[in-house]
């Protein structure tokens, strides 16, 4: 399964496909007894997506065959004792994908000439992902972080490592001319290396840094080069090599305390919108204004999830036994907003009660 969204994997993956594109998407469980349906209900939904694909007449015979093949490789790839809290599976003639979000899916089978992206886009948006580096001497890992979980970087040169051994350490200690680790001149090109490969990644997918590391180290790093604005840096040595959780433990206060901030900033925007008239609460009045391009910044609960019919001039309740429901209408509200260029925050639970869960701050 890919471990993590980025802005380029989604913009490959909404580029059009030859018919079919398959898209399933479900809702996992991270712990037992939940966790136990998980297998069936995945069973059950490849058997309603090879049906769809079988029965399609659209579809020709090669394709069929290649598409049911990528569907049983999806499958085989996935490892359901790690799940999270929904899969996306994709399958088109020569390709498949598999995705975990920390996230709850609607269960669905698409066929179309793109793949269903609005439910990767959301999660992608409710992660609000980090970049954490941990430095040592010998090992600068990166690693691509979310609110539960945290995968190490393996592109664009990182890790380094390199070896603390000096071949010439006896001669040097004899004369006196041996020095420490972060005056030593190769540490230091290790360390531009290591700065140097952090700004490529950066310039691609910027995102909040923590920099973890003994002081002398994050010294040396920043003496190599600046780092961006609002760096954060934490003073803990001995996870160059992690783990993922201990990585996580550290960063987690800041993040708390990062979310609480954050919290209170949107929501003193929309009240200073809300007195310019420049305000949308509520899913029917948000749905309007993301439609018309109209939304400048997008506040959603994080755990915000409801079903609709969409009856085209407003949104009513329904059921999700209902054939004409939208049961994935939110994450529709947070693809169509990013689309249109607009800033979308998810903010703690009840933190938007007031204003029906989902509130807006609007271009006019």
């Amino acid at each position: 399964m890919h471990p993590a969204l980025s802005s380029d994997a989604l913009a490959k993956l909404r580029q059009p496909r030859p018919y079919p594109a398959v898209s399933l998407v479900m809702p996992t469980h991270r712990r037992e007894p939940d966790n136990a349906q998980d297998p069936v209900r995945l069973r059950n939904l490849l058997a309603r997506a090879a049906k769809a694909v079988q029965e399609d007449p659209g579809v020709t015979r090669e394709r069929r065959t290649d598409v049911l093949d990528q569907l049983e490789r999806a499958v085989a790839e996935i490892d359901l004792a790690h799940a999270e809290d929904g899969l996306v599976i994709y399958a088109a003639p020569g390709e498949h994908q598999v995705w975990s979000v920390a996230r709850t899916v609607p269960e669905r089978v698409v066929l179309a000439d793109t793949f269903l992206t609005r439910n990767l886009v959301a999660a992608q948006a409710a992660e609000q992902p980090y970049w954490a580096l941990t430095v040592a001497a010998d090992r600068v890992a990166l690693w691509s972080g979310g609110p539960e979980r945290a995968v190490e970087h393996t592109a664009d040169g990182f890790p380094l490592t390199r070896s603390l051994e000096d071949p010439d350490a006896e001669r040097k200690e004899q004369v006196g001319d041996l020095p420490s680790t972060f005056r030593d001149e190769d540490t230091r090109v290790f360390f531009r290396d290591a700065h140097q490969a952090l700004r490529t990644v950066l310039a691609s997918e910027p995102r909040p840094l923590y920099v973890i590391g003994e002081p002398p180290a994050v010294s040396l790093l920043e003496e190599t080069g600046s780092l961006p604005q609002g760096t954060t840096v934490i003073h803990q040595g001995g996870l160059g090599q992690g783990p993922e959780s201990a990585v996580r433990k550290a960063v987690e206060p800041l993040l708390a305390a990062h979310e609480a901030a954050l919290t209170a900033t949107v929501v003193a925007e929309l009240d200073a919108a809300r007195g310019r008239r420049e305000y949308a609460g509520g899913l029917d009045e948000v749905w309007q204004a993301v439609k018309e391009g109209r939304i400048r910044l997008l506040a959603v609960e994080e755990h915000y999830r409801t079903v609709v019919r969409d009856y085209g001039d407003h949104l009513e309740p329904a059921d999700s036994s209902d054939l004409d429901s939208r049961d994935d209408i939110v994450d529709e509200i947070v693809e169509q907003a990013l689309e249109t260029g607009a800033e979308v925050r998810f903010v703690r639970d009840d933190a938007l009660v007031g204003a029906g869960h989902v509130a807006a701050v609007l271009r006019y």
